[in-house]
């Protein structure tokens, strides 16, 4: 008589303690030159243990990149109102993101400085667009209301926007600059003249 597999018990702190430990580990080594081993020793596991948890090493890169994304959209959207398109509600997003940045600096560079997309699953694509849309909704609503150009699309103000801020902190980090806050003030102002309508139409 076949027998049944018994699901493996799952210990909530241990795996949050793995996906923490990898993340710590894929933002500094990078994902493609990190084998298993050194992120279960820095989660104080077996490599045994770590794959009752994640079956391979793309299942683990794609649970820590889903709960990286899941935090620095909390950290971005949560309270703010959308639907009023404001150089308020600008300055309150770079804000919120210099303080991510700036409290959070493995996620942020394991999210922003790394090319995840070869081995992303469809659940990260999905959870990537969950920040994109409401980012995408936004400048459309700002061009509506002719705060923000209509000359350029709204997929190319969020790039230039944050591929800016991404390339500050990647500049600080490698010891190129060090970032005052008036520095970013001067960068904020620029970003939002770039995708401003100055021109009233």
């Amino acid at each position: 008589m076949p027998t049944t597999a018994q699901p493996r018990s799952v210990d909530p702190d241990k795996r949050e303690a793995i996906i923490a430990a990898a993340l710590e580990v894929f933002a500094e080594t990078g994902v493609h030159g990190t084998p298993v081993p050194p992120i279960a020793v820095a989660a104080g596991v077996g490599v045994g243990t770590l794959y009752r948890y994640f079956d391979n090493k793309h299942a683990l890169v794609n649970a820590v990149y889903r709960d990286a994304k899941a935090h620095i959209q909390q950290a971005l959207l949560d309270g703010l109102d959308l639907q009023r398109p404001t150089r308020e509600l600008f300055d309150a997003l770079w804000a919120r993101l210099t303080r991510f940045a700036r409290t959070h600096p493995a996620s942020f560079r394991f999210l922003e400085v790394q090319d995840h997309y070869s081995y992303l699953d469809g659940d990260s694509l999905a959870a990537e667009m969950t920040l994109l849309e409401p980012l995408s909704a936004l400048i459309e609503a700002g061009q509506e209301a002719r705060m923000l150009s209509r000359a350029m699309r709204p997929e190319i103000a969020i790039a230039l926007f944050w591929g800016s801020f991404v390339g500050l902190f990647k500049a600080e980090r490698l010891g190129y600059v060090e970032l005052s806050d008036a520095d970013l003030d001067t960068a904020r102002d620029a970003c939002w003249a770039a995708i401003a309508n100055t021109g009233g139409s």
